[in-house]
């Protein structure tokens, strides 16, 4: 008869708190953090942390819960804020209830055999001996290094306790689990330090903190048994064992994950979970259509610029890009797959369609509920392609003309866009952004091609930095030819991988970063990798 899976009910959820107090508080001043500011310390992303928790026990142990969201900074990626390192009370409930849940499904009948790796002498009591060789295994890659005689042994006695108490070894087991799992040293990507013997009265980051450092950058994870060896080793102190690792990890399809995540946040894609679009006017713009735009960029991009490792600026034209049904229904494509099945599909060399700017994830996404933007659209182009950061709106500004869609005498948004042109106090904004965004007025507020707005003719004519364009394919390579994009996409991936807003001491190992892209062909596994083996990614 199979048993019951073990539980943490009332009785039990005093005592792990207890013994959580007991076991992370003294470890916590275990790790001395890499100078004195906040980057020294990086909370991980709920991403990373599901990642973490699927490659150390699993794909079959299941996290439950939401995380306390990241803020967006200020013309600066999502994963910068990070360093800010705070939590919640609500959101250190939510990593307790996650860490109770996760602890509970590794010691519960259908996983001890494999995630436990022993048998206690008896179920009804504490086995030190068995709890130490899972503790012992089991810490090593949840901290990103060995633990500590102390730690293990605080982590045994709370499994000892844990045992005593609850009359069950597995109980037992699973309260000192959940007790590291709330530990800042899985929570947090902590900077250890140690005396630099190449550079004497100078520090480095230890071997574990530089192989944390990496994996997280390339592969969105913890580190992995190799990466764990090779600090073991040292290899990582040395440029030859940086770029044998380094070489290893970009080679491999994890690598995908991490280009995922990276632009995922530096397309600003969290905002489409709260798109809305007016039902009457986007009738198409069901709920498989927007659970489907940003996965069709994504994939595109991994497609393009991981799996057949093309040029970068290659995605802002290429026809190649992923269909679905829901999806082909507002590009009008002919493509009729399963409800939820991918097809690759190629765009035909006249389609009004190519690249990045033309997919609904852009298009879409910058867009108001009941109609396009071309002020959106050029805003997001400047900001999150080309770094150029646009000025706010002033408080005061009068945006009625513009979502009176109606007014007979103003039919189309380049119309209605004029008055905002042409008043001083709107127009130093809307020259950098509209003469852009006009151009994709094929566009409608959910990216369906049009050419007309309101039964007049839409002009799709523009500039981008004193190149002249007229339509989507056009500005699509105008911007593929713009310097300034291979070089914000170096920035940005050096802003990813610190995790934090660069400073200004780093303006000029971002500019180093975007040499050696170009030098490289624009290979975005090629820009990992430079970042990746460079000395300040690990200042």
């Amino acid at each position: 008869m199979r048993r019951p899976a073990v539980g943490f009910d009332r009785r039990f959820a005093q005592c792990a708190a207890i013994i959580a107090w007991l076991v992370v508080a003294p470890g916590a001043a275990a790790a001395q953090p890499a100078g004195d500011d906040a980057t020294a310390m990086r909370r991980l992303t709920e991403e990373q942390y599901r990642n973490a928790v699927a490659d150390i026990f699993g794909p079959d142990i299941q996290v439950a819960g939401r995380m306390d969201p990241l803020v967006r900074l200020p013309h600066g990626l999502q994963t910068s804020a990070v360093s800010a390192i705070s939590v919640s009370p609500a959101g250190f409930e939510q990593y307790t209830q996650m860490a109770r849940a996760i602890a509970g499904q590794v010691v519960d009948d259908a996983h001890r055999a494999t995630l436990v790796g022993c048998r206690p002498a008896a179920e009804d009591r504490a086995d030190d001996a068995c709890a130490r060789a899972f503790l012992e295994r089991v810490g090593r890659l949840l901290f990103r290094r060995p633990l500590e005689p102390a730690e293990l042994e605080r982590q045994v006695g709370a499994a000892r306790e844990g045992a005593r108490l609850s009359g069950s070894f597995y109980t037992g087991l699973a309260l000192s689990l959940e007790t590291m799992l709330v530990s800042p040293h899985f929570l947090f990507d902590i900077d250890v330090t140690e005396p630099d013997p190449e550079r004497p009265g100078e520090l480095r980051l230890d071997a574990y903190s530089k192989a944390a450092r990496l994996s997280f950058f390339l592969w969105d994870t913890t580190p992995d048994a190799l990466l764990l060896e090779a600090a073991a080793r040292g290899d990582l102190h040395t440029a030859e064992g940086l770029a044998r690792q380094v070489d290893r990890m970009v080679a491999s399809p994890r690598l995908e994950a991490s280009v995922r995540t990276f632009f995922f946040d530096m397309l600003g894609f969290e905002r489409i979970e709260d798109l809305a679009k007016d039902a009457v006017l986007y009738p198409q713009f069901v709920r498989d259509v927007k659970a489907d735009m940003p996965e069709q960029t994504l994939r595109t991009i991994v497609e393009l610029l991981v799996r057949e490792n093309r040029d970068y600026r290659e995605l802002f034209t290429s026809r190649t890009t992923f269909m679905t049904r829901a999806l082909a229904q507002v590009y009008a494509l002919p493509v009729r797959p399963g409800r939820h099945a991918w097809v690759r599909y190629e765009l035909p060399e006249d389609s009004r369609r190519a690249g990045l700017l033309t997919q609904m994830s852009f298009l879409a996404a910058f867009s108001h509920d009941g109609r396009s933007s071309p002020t959106l659209r050029g805003q997001a182009l400047r900001e999150l392609l080309l770094c150029q950061p646009v000025p706010d709106p002033p408080a005061n500004v009068d945006f009625s003309l513009l979502e009176d869609t109606d007014n007979t005498e103003l039919r189309t948004a380049r119309d209605r866009l004029k008055v905002h042109r042409e008043n001083p106090v709107c127009a130093g904004c809307h020259r950098i952004t509209d003469p852009i965004g006009l151009t994709l007025e094929n566009f409608d507020g959910v990216g369906a091609y049009r050419t007309t707005e309101n039964g007049a003719a839409i002009d799709v004519s523009g500039t981008l930095d004193g190149t002249e364009v007229s339509g989507p394919v056009e500005l699509a390579a105008a911007v593929s030819r713009h310097p300034a994009a291979p070089r914000c996409l170096a920035r940005r991936v050096s802003e990813y991988a610190l995790r934090r807003p660069l400073a200004n001491d780093d303006l000029v190992w971002a500019a180093e970063m975007a040499s050696r892209f170009a030098a490289e062909e624009y290979r975005v596994p090629a820009l990992f990798a430079a970042v990746a083996t460079s000395g300040a990614f690990f200042e």
